[in-house]
């Protein structure tokens, strides 16, 4: 009977034992109640769903120490241990998940494409499918704000910076030499075929502190990952042809991509304003080799071009033309590794080469330079939660710069320089909310040339308006090595410095965006000398300085009207310098106070067509003019260039595509060049800097092979 009762009053107790109530309540970060949250014993199947007040029960029969979850979808994930037989009723407060596409983006300074972008402002293919780019990167991107339409160099300038002030990276790994070769007053273009990336990053200002270098901006390209099939693609165009082809394995994949162009046949057939003797012509090639490791990715990208032409230019000095003929050489390879391991660890690193090779005919003049750069690369990536995230990396880059002038009977002259810059950065992102986020970090730099470390703080926070909209700050200092025109010459410098100041907004809402940007650029440093161009015998200092203050406007509309795409966008520029030469300090010749452009692009579904549009205004530029008493007060009339673009699809795979640019014959000056003497009657005579020709008309037939029989490359023209 006793061991009856004893089995009895054993069982009740275990009853009551598994029957220990387990209750509380659940709310957001703003208190309202959280229906539906799932609330449960780790390891066990023990819990409840909270009601429609937020309010949870359940019982469990586990003991001791134990941890309670609760879930609920867009929050964090929520945990805590507790002991059962001491847990009380509680009330938790859940954390909006930050892992969402509606979480805040930093965003000031940054115009981003790529396929894993939260926010774009541009589509990936954007950069080459705008009508008047003609497949060139640089082209494209100077239709956004914040860019300068410099006709007479081609090159990127942004935000009252120079071409030089802003650098261009691929796969993260520095190109010292982003620019074909030209001569004085001729537009270049970009080297990099847009068809092996996936997208790019442009900063216009208060980038991270993982790049350096760079005065206003950096330009960021990023390959293909990895390509869907195998294809071949063949063009034939009015200036050259082209053969690409991708190969893809399991593991592994390669593009190679070969180019040449002359434009010798156009130039016959197209009237020209200069006079070519040998007109330009180029044959290049880009690889990009990928391979899938276990947690990475390895890549290899290589490109190459050589290119030579030589024409007669007129000077106002001379009057006979000065022949000029240019061969140039040019290579750029880079391998990079990025992979993860551990625990949220993310390791990516590279290496890069560069090396080019100008050979240079003024007349009987000659000028040989050769520039071999190199920059090394690591950085560590460790995210202790969705939260919180910390990078730390080192840059190492090396020049070696030679140039040999030689005037027959005259002189024979050898200038040159070598430069190896090493730097070392950290920088953490914190996403406190679904609205607010920052990001901070300090790059410290030592350059041989320069002798000096500087340290360069950044930071940036963004916070999240409504589910649309949200506001950026951002601010940095940044400093940069004198131009290779300088050091050459010279090398007892400072480093050039500004710090930016970048207030932001932007809308993204169901296919429209709209950005609209303050900022304010304060520059220090600058190089000045005292002679008409930068020379072995000029005496140099860093006595100069200016600043940059403006505001750049961005909409972008996918979805109002069927079919058609267009962007619109505008900048004011309040800029002015006290550098180089310079008697004062007045806004330099490559800007323009206004910039306007408008993109369009509508699908005409009946003729299997694709119409681009583009128009770009830019108000007149300022040069100095001798006949007047004020240095710098001319100014040039506004810039306009119209074009045209239509894409036919003949069949799936074969686009026969059709472009004009400046297709109202605008007759654009940049600017104008002065006789070094004034004539008899104390004037001194001007030469105009205008377009190499009135308009440029572009046709080519684009056929693509692929797997599935239907890839083409609409999208990419």
């Amino acid at each position: 009977m006793k061991q009856a009762i004893t089995l009895l009053v054993l069982f009740f107790s275990a009853l009551l034992h598994a029957q220990t109530a387990i209750s509380g309540s659940v709310t957001d970060a703003k208190g309202h109640p959280a229906i539906a949250a799932n609330v449960y014993i780790e390891g066990t199947y023990d819990g409840a769903t909270t009601d429609e007040n937020g309010n949870f029960t359940f019982t469990t029969d586990a003991t001791g120490t134990q941890v309670l979850v609760i879930t609920f979808l867009g929050f964090d994930d929520f945990k805590q241990t507790i002991t059962i037989e001491n847990y009380k009723p509680q009330a938790y407060k859940l954390r909006e998940s930050v892992n969402t596409l509606d979480t805040v983006v930093i965003s000031a300074g940054t115009f981003s494409a790529g396929d894993n972008t939260k926010v774009t402002a541009l589509k990936p293919l954007d950069i080459v499918t705008t009508a008047g780019s003609a497949g060139n990167i640089i082209a494209a991107l100077q239709t956004l704000p914040g860019t300068q339409t410099v006709g007479e160099s081609g090159r990127l300038f942004v935000r009252g910076g120079e071409s030089d002030e802003t650098q261009t990276f691929v796969d993260g790994i520095r190109v010292a030499q982003p620019y074909g070769a030209t001569a004085n007053n001729l537009p270049t273009r970009g080297r990099f075929s847009p068809f092996l990336f996936k997208g790019m990053t442009f900063s216009t200002g208060g980038y991270s502190a993982e790049f350096g270098e760079a005065l206003s901006s950096v330009l960021l390209l990023n390959t293909i990952e990895e390509p869907d099939q195998n294809r071949t693609d063949v063009s034939v165009m009015t200036v050259g042809g082209g053969l690409g082809h991708t190969k893809k394995w399991e593991r592994s994949s390669v593009s190679l991509n070969l180019s040449y162009i002359n434009l010798a046949p156009y130039q016959w057939v197209v009237p020209q304003n200069v006079k070519w003797i040998k007109p330009y012509e180029s044959t290049s090639g880009e690889t990009v080799y990928r391979y899938k490791t276990q947690n990475g990715m390895l890549k290899f990208y290589a490109a190459f071009d050589r290119a030579d032409f030589s024409l007669d230019q007129n000077d106002v000095n001379y009057t006979a033309p000065i022949r000029t003929a240019i061969t140039n050489n040019n290579l750029y390879v880079n391998t990079s590794y990025k992979a993860q391991f551990g625990t949220q660890w993310t390791l990516q690193s590279g290496v890069g080469y560069g090396y080019s090779n100008n050979n240079i005919r003024l007349n009987a003049d000659k000028v040989i330079n050769t520039e071999n750069s190199a920059h090394l690369k690591v950085k560590l990536t460790k995210g202790f939660s969705r939260r919180v995230k910390l990078s730390v990396g080192a840059d190492h880059f090396v020049t070696d710069f030679t140039e040999n002038y030689n005037q027959p009977a005259v002189t024979d002259f050898t200038s040159g320089y070598n430069n190896s810059i090493t730097a070392a950065y950290a920088e953490t992102d914190v996403i406190f909310s679904k609205s607010f986020a920052l990001k901070a970090g300090a790059r410290a730099t030592y350059s041989s040339v320069i002798g000096q470390f500087v340290a360069e703080p950044r930071a940036a926070l963004a916070y999240k308006a409504g589910k649309t909209g949200q506001f950026s700050l951002a601010y940095g200092d940044f400093h940069q090595t004198p131009r290779q025109d300088y050091l050459k010459y010279h090398t007892d410098f400072n480093y050039e410095r500004t710090s930016h100041y970048i207030f932001n907004y932007m809308y993204n809402n169901e296919g429209k965006t709209f950005r609209a940007e303050a900022y304010y650029k304060d520059y220090h440093s600058f190089v000045k000398y005292n002679t008409p161009t930068a020379q072995y015998n000029s005496l140099y200092n860093n006595n100069g300085y200016g600043f940059a203050k403006g505001i750049d406007l961005f909409y972008r509309d996918s979805k109002t009207i069927k079919n058609l795409d267009y962007w619109i966008s505008y900048s004011y520029i309040d800029s002015k310098r006290d550098y180089k030469n310079y008697s004062a300090s007045v806004t330099p010749s490559f800007i323009a106070k206004h910039n306007f452009s408008i993109v369009t692009k509508y699908w005409i579904s009946d003729l299997r067509s694709q119409l681009g549009v583009t128009h770009s205004y830019n108000s007149g530029r300022p040069y100095d003019d001798p006949n007047q008493a004020v240095f710098m007060n001319g100014h040039t009339k506004s810039y306009n260039n119209l074009s045209v673009s239509w894409a036919y699809l003949l069949s799936q795979q074969k686009i026969l595509y059709f472009s004009a640019s400046n297709v109202l014959g605008s007759d654009n000056v940049f600017g104008y060049t002065y006789a070094n003497s004034p004539d008899a009657n104390g004037v001194y005579a001007r030469q105009a800097i205008t377009q190499p020709a009135s308009r440029f008309f572009f046709v080519g037939f684009f056929w693509t092979i692929s797997s599935n029989k239907k890839t083409n490359q609409l999208e990419n023209l």
